[in-house]
């Protein structure tokens, strides 16, 4: 697939303790791959998509990898770094 077609999101909200130490964490695992990703708060986004906020809203953080839920209420690590792997190994 390689690192230029691997979509990593994070969906937040703001004044969120564990959306905060999720942005920690996911920055330095996607660092770890020579990744970007992007952080999307749900409130601010939901006057353009009111379903993030609808569907995310009671469980952030959550961590999106190429548009598919991946984890929610904290960052799995492990199985994060294992799938990245095979993203930008394919």
């Amino acid at each position: 697939m390689g690192t230029d077609i691997v979509r990593v999101e994070l969906l937040t909200r703001q004044g969120c303790p564990p959306c905060t130490e999720a942005a920690r964490v996911l920055a330095a695992v996607c660092a770890e791959f020579g990744l970007s990703w992007s952080e999307v708060d749900v409130d601010r986004a939901a006057e353009h998509h009111p379903e993030l906020r609808a569907e995310y809203g009671d469980r952030l953080p959550v961590v999106m990898l190429n548009g598919r839920e991946h984890s929610y209420l904290d960052v799995d690590e492990p199985r994060l770094r294992r799938d990245l792997a095979a993203a930008v190994n394919l």
